[in-house]
């Protein structure tokens, strides 16, 4: 274990227009390793919650690792500040306000090691920020896929009958740079005004990006997520031989351990009081304490 720290100092920070966030530094500390927290999809803010939706999952990780006196960086995804219209947003933006926050650490001189953490769709927009400068990359429920390809398996499980119009729709949308020939009940995947969006985040592919990464690369699924499955995982590491990869038992997609079934884990979304899975943490500080 790294040194511990009993009483970290949180601070709020606002690093630009777009990236405001909180910095957990631990104290008596000087030369601690920082790890900037990158959440998945949707309106997240800094803690891991979205609307209808709290289980402080990043708040949660950044105690913990406080604890073992690593400091953390997590901040608000931009979707959630009303200037930002969903029409304008693209993927690459959110790799921007990675990369601000990034260089803001690497200037202030203050941390021994800078690690990208990134979850779910992060886990691409970090791999992309942290390959001009990071010290290491995490990887937490990470597609291999490119979205698209992740979008059409979601619904041919859902609604194969669906499949050959979604697979219409992306074609469209890459030849024409948009489709009004979607299905209704698609409506709220291709609506048009997240159709741009989609467009540029179509053309990163997760397995091509981690290849380029000249930094150690730690790699973590759990085997009872939901949303992300372990084989993603596997193919990541396929992709990054000399990555490391970790397959939590029973993590689900928001850290916690669920032994239960689909309803228990969907359940632990909206539970703040479950605990991390125990051995996330562990995995996370022993790949930092070799750095």
């Amino acid at each position: 274990m790294l040194a511990q720290a009993d009483n970290p100092i949180s601070q709020d920070l606002q690093i630009n227009e777009n990236v405001s966030g909180t910095l957990v530094n631990p104290v008596g500390n000087d030369s601690s390793p920082l790890v900037i927290l990158i959440q998945g999809s949707g309106p997240t803010d800094r803690n891991g919650n979205q609307p209808f939706m709290k289980n402080d999952s990043f708040k949660k990780l950044s105690a913990a690792l406080a604890e073992n006196g690593i400091a953390t960086f997590r901040y608000d995804k931009r979707i959630l500040n009303r200037k930002n219209k969903e029409a304008d947003i693209r993927f690459d933006d959110f790799v921007e306000d990675a990369s601000a926050a990034l260089s803001y650490f690497q200037n202030s001189g203050n941390f021994k090691r800078i690690i990208v953490l990134g979850h779910s769709q992060g886990s691409l927009v970090g791999m992309l920020a942290a390959k001009n400068s990071a010290d290491a990359f995490i990887s937490v429920a990470g597609a291999a896929q490119p979205i698209d390809s992740i979008i059409t398996q979601q619904i041919a499980t859902q609604a194969p009958g669906l499949t050959e119009n979604v697979q219409q729709t992306f074609r469209e949308m890459r030849e024409n740079g948009s489709s009004s020939n979607y299905e209704p009940v698609l409506e709220a995947v291709f609506r048009p005004s997240v159709q741009p969006f989609l467009l540029s985040w179509m053309k990163y592919d997760p397995m091509e990006e981690i290849a380029k990464l000249e930094i150690p690369v730690l790699i973590i699924n759990g085997s009872n997520d939901l949303q992300v499955s372990e084989e993603e995982a596997v193919a990541l590491q396929k992709a990054k031989p000399s990555a490391e990869m970790v397959i939590l038992k029973d993590m689900n997609h928001i850290f916690r351990k669920i032994e239960g079934d689909a309803l228990e884990n969907n359940k632990s979304y909206n539970e703040p009081g479950l605990p991390l899975h125990p051995d996330l943490v562990p995995t996370l500080v022993e790949f930092i304490k070799q750095l």
